[in-house]
């Protein structure tokens, strides 16, 4: 049974300007290992940017959106398989957060442009 939809869309230069200002946003947000898998990226902004949204998109398919504060963004991590499929999992607080749900599948889409990126988030339970 579906439990909620969330979509989230961002502009990439707004990501990009949050993360020149130091590493602090990119360390509160993102996980040492979507840190890594964006910085090899060619554009790296947009792959911060759409996992950005996606982080996003989760919260709006909770229906909890994020100023409740129950968890952190870096709580919930965007991980892609062999063939670049995105997946999303949640650690930490989160997990202990949504665990009464007995959630059985959370799907992710991406998608960005060079201005432009977008994630929806379907959840199961």
């Amino acid at each position: 049974m579906i439990y909620g939809i969330g979509t989230d869309i961002i502009e990439v230069d707004r990501i990009a300007a949050k993360m020149e200002k130091g590493k602090g946003f990119r360390d509160m947000v993102f996980t040492p290992h979507e840190i890594a898998y964006c910085d090899a990226q060619a554009s790296p902004a947009q792959h911060y940017a759409a996992r950005f949204a996606a982080k996003e998109a989760f919260l709006k398919a909770m229906g909890t959106g994020w100023g409740h504060g129950k968890i952190n963004f870096d709580e919930i991590e965007i991980r892609n398989d062999e063939t670049g499929k995105p997946s999303l999992q949640l650690t930490g607080n989160a997990i202990s957060c949504y665990s009464e749900l007995q959630i059985k599948q959370i799907l992710v889409s991406l998608s960005h442009i060079k201005a432009t990126a977008i994630a929806m988030v379907v959840i199961e339970i």
